[in-house]
């Protein structure tokens, strides 16, 4: 008995040595991919930091290759859903044409924090917020205008500062474009009635969506309706690895994912339901002073790309452009980044930018 106490003794040794080797290997593998993402580029730029706004810290991301390129500032979705813990592994990718600018909108990823969970999210305030966040980044990069690019919720906010304060932005780009959220609603709605055909389960799910009812049942239930019929977020994949992304996240310590993931998310469900969200629907309001781009997918429910193809249509704009993205959904930063980049890149051309 002594001696198999013994042997089982070397093992669990050994076993503790080889967990304790693997994750000393992890770490230092995580330590060269962050230094190498860390880098920051000859005559370019590599910076974050936060800033300071209507009584928070919000954070910002600044990568470029050229000092001297004109500046994009990139809008994350959600409302709340920030993506920062992997984006830059797509908004580098536009980073030789662009000084690409990440935000972290109030109260979200690494601009979270539990104190501000009491605040209510209302139109003035997020609209203050997004006019002070560019002419601060317009000061520090010393630049008159900037390009703004929205995806999804961002597109909807996006919309909004560019009508409201045309005299920042050199041109609009929307991704995953949102128009009315209601409108979108009912439009999806109908779409989903023709996935579930005589399906019991699509059935069901179809039943939860009361679009005069937008509780946490009914999200989960339009979620698991786009999953199950292959036109939720990620039903493209995604051309690159998210977990590798997330794994060398330059920006990214230990205790910032911990707080990504426990963050809550109470504000911003109590924002999607009120009449201040509403106020930024698009409907009739189609006078741009800037250049106005689109670049949607044609599975794109989420944000239905139909709808967003009718408002193209009806805009006034110095000059616009629409994309479709064929066999394409709503994550089409991720599910085609390279494809999303050569777009971005014909956009610049045009806008005498490259």
């Amino acid at each position: 008995m002594k001696k198999i106490a013994k042997t089982m003794g070397k093992i669990v040794k050994w076993i503790m040595i080889a967990i304790v080797v693997v994750i000393l290997l992890l770490f230092i593998v995580r330590a060269i991919g962050k230094a190498y993402y860390s880098r920051t580029p000859q005559g370019g730029i590599n910076e974050s930091m936060y800033v300071e706004i209507n009584g928070t810290k919000q954070w910002i991301s600044i990568y470029g290759e050229d000092i001297n390129n004109p500046v994009l500032l990139y809008l994350h979705g959600g409302p709340g859903m920030s993506t920062s813990s992997y984006d830059y592994a797509f908004t580098r990718q536009w980073a030789d044409v662009y000084t690409v600018v990440t935000w972290d909108q109030r109260n979200c990823g690494k601009s979270y924090s539990p104190e501000q969970n009491n605040t209510e999210l209302t139109y003035e305030l997020l609209m203050s917020d997004g006019a002070y966040m560019t002419k601060y980044i317009l000061e520090y990069l010393e630049k008159d205008k900037l390009t703004l690019l929205g995806h999804s919720w961002g597109t909807y906010y996006g919309s909004n500062l560019v009508l409201e304060y045309p005299e920042y932005y050199e041109a609009y780009i929307g991704t995953g474009q949102l128009v009315d959220f209601d409108e979108n609603e009912i439009a999806l709605k109908e779409a989903a009635s023709e996935w579930v055909g005589d399906d019991e389960e699509g059935l069901a799910l179809l039943s939860q969506l009361n679009v005069d009812n937008y509780t946490g049942d009914y999200y989960a239930a339009r979620n698991n309706l786009m999953v199950k019929y292959g036109y939720d977020m990620f039903a493209d994949g995604t051309d690159y690895s998210l977990s590798a992304a997330q794994y060398f996240n330059p920006y990214y310590s230990l205790s910032d994912f911990v707080n990504y993931i426990n963050a809550e998310d109470t504000v911003y469900g109590k924002f999607l339901s009120s009449k201040e969200f509403n106020k930024f629907s698009l409907t009739g309001r189609y006078e741009y002073q800037v250049p106005y781009f689109n670049i949607n997918g044609d599975k794109d429910y989420q944000t239905n790309y139909l709808i967003a193809q009718d408002y193209f249509d009806a805009i006034e704009a110095p000059n616009k452009k629409l994309y479709i993205m064929e066999n394409t959904t709503h994550g089409l930063l991720e599910s085609k980044s390279e494809e999303f980049s050569e777009i971005l890149h014909e956009v610049a051309e045009i806008n005498n930018l490259k």
